[in-house]
């Protein structure tokens, strides 16, 4: 196991991943709230219950992850990559929900600059997360890294932001959903684009070895 960075496992992983699902529970808060689902009411105990549910899920998730990692070594790091995408997902969705519930802005110029906003934030934590943990590295960052990881970024930002705002424009006029739902609507194609390109730029581009 110590033949190989990507297969070690230990207390620091479990630490980690415990932070990532309670605060995946916790960013979810402000989504619920925005999106107003009837049958998820928000209080104390069911707060308090998510971060559970969340921390239990995500440790037995990297240890089966591990354990399948033993034999497909790839699997143990996009287990982790996908816990740092998880995170840095809500916590994008969280700052755009939190800063949509502050304002009242959900759609034209306001909404693609907060869109702006809580991408950069979540792609900030992104670089530090995949860097140190997802791809175990112990350099220190370098300027050339950082300029390939500012490269695959902006790109990702533009991919991020503008499809989100293609889509709140296109569906502006829908009965279908509230404004609220359709900005989360657009939020969730526009990071799951953008993920794949930043995972890709990331390991074959940024971080490579």
């Amino acid at each position: 196991m110590k033949n190989n960075n990507r297969l070690e496992i230990n207390r620091t992983d479990f630490y980690l991943v415990s932070f990532i699902g309670a605060s995946f529970a916790l960013f979810s808060v402000p989504i619920i709230i925005n999106l107003g689902i009837p049958i998820i009411t928000i209080n104390v105990f069911n707060v308090f219950a998510l971060v559970i549910f969340f921390v239990i899920f995500a440790n037995i998730a990297l240890g089966l992850a591990w354990f399948i990692g033993k034999k497909i070594p790839i699997i143990f790091q996009f287990a982790k990559f996908a816990a740092v995408g998880a995170f840095n997902t809500f916590l994008d969705w969280g700052i755009l929900n939190l800063l949509m519930a502050i304002t009242l802005i959900t759609s034209g110029v306001g909404f693609s600059i907060f869109k702006g906003i809580s991408f950069t934030i979540a792609t900030i934590s992104a670089y530090f997360w995949n860097k140190y943990w997802t791809f175990g590295a112990k350099d220190k960052s370098n300027k050339q890294e950082v300029t390939r990881f500012i490269m695959i970024s902006l790109s990702g930002l533009v991919i991020n932001v503008g499809l989100a705002s293609l889509i709140i424009y296109i569906f502006r006029d829908t009965t279908l959903v509230n404004s609220a739902q359709l900005a989360n609507i657009a939020a969730a194609s526009a990071t799951m684009l953008s993920l794949i390109w930043n995972f890709v730029g990331y390991k074959l581009f940024v971080f490579k070895k």
